[in-house]
């Protein structure tokens, strides 16, 4: 199986997080290549080919993956199922959009910018507050301090997604220093095995930015 890619792309390392940790092994294409378009007319990463089979979106492919390895970070039981699915949802449907799109992207790349200052600065006042809404759900309702991991003890694909697009907000220097359960869910994650191998690209990208000014968290 083939992964087309990028290493400092938020939803390239949930695939390349859970493949490295449930000892998945893939082969890694680029995607800055004009035959790309052929493959994927999104020209987007990530998408795995699997033998000609293939596939986007990285909630799709972390699924495919999950159920075709039998791994148990997508429980087999219907109601564990649904409640990681549930989670998993909700980070793409709600934090991911306001956290990535409103509050990190618009700060770090100029093609996300807002035509006007203002329209700029309101975007990111706008998606700081509503980032600050679904941490306090993460931190208080859907961890809490009880909880090791998003669903429970164990770790699931929700905790590979959400991780990912809560470390997003380190390009901007976020510290969540409000929001204790949700660092330390983070730093489970960040002892997994392969993170530091996995993060060497992104990590770098965050030290290249840090003499800059950014709205945090």
């Amino acid at each position: 199986m083939k992964l087309y890619y990028h290493p400092a792309s938020t939803t390239s390392r949930i695939i390349m997080m859970f493949a490295a940790e449930e000892g998945i092994a893939l082969d890694y294409g680029e995607h800055l290549k004009p035959e790309y378009k052929a493959l994927n007319p999104n020209c987007l990463v990530p998408m795995l080919d699997d033998n000609g089979f293939r596939l986007g979106e990285s909630s799709a492919i972390i699924r495919y993956l999950a159920g075709k390895s039998g791994s148990a970070a997508y429980p087999r039981d219907l109601k564990e199922r649904a409640r990681v699915d549930e989670a998993i949802e909700w980070f793409y449907s709600n934090y991911y959009k306001d956290h990535g799109y409103g509050l990190v992207y618009p700060q770090v790349f100029a093609h996300h910018k807002r035509p006007t200052e203002e329209a700029h600065a309101g975007s990111v006042a706008w998606g700081k507050q509503k980032a600050q809404h679904w941490l306090g759900i993460l931190d208080k309702d859907m961890i809490g301090p009880g909880r090791t991991f998003l669903c429970g003890d164990k770790i699931t694909l929700a905790d590979y997604v959400g991780a990912e697009m809560v470390t997003l907000g380190e390009l901007v220097q976020c510290t969540y220093q409000d929001y204790p359960n949700v660092r330390r869910w983070i730093s489970h994650m960040k002892a997994l095995k392969h993170w530091a191998k996995v993060h060497e690209v992104a990590d770098g990208f965050t030290a290249s930015l840090k003499d800059k000014k950014f709205v945090s968290i």
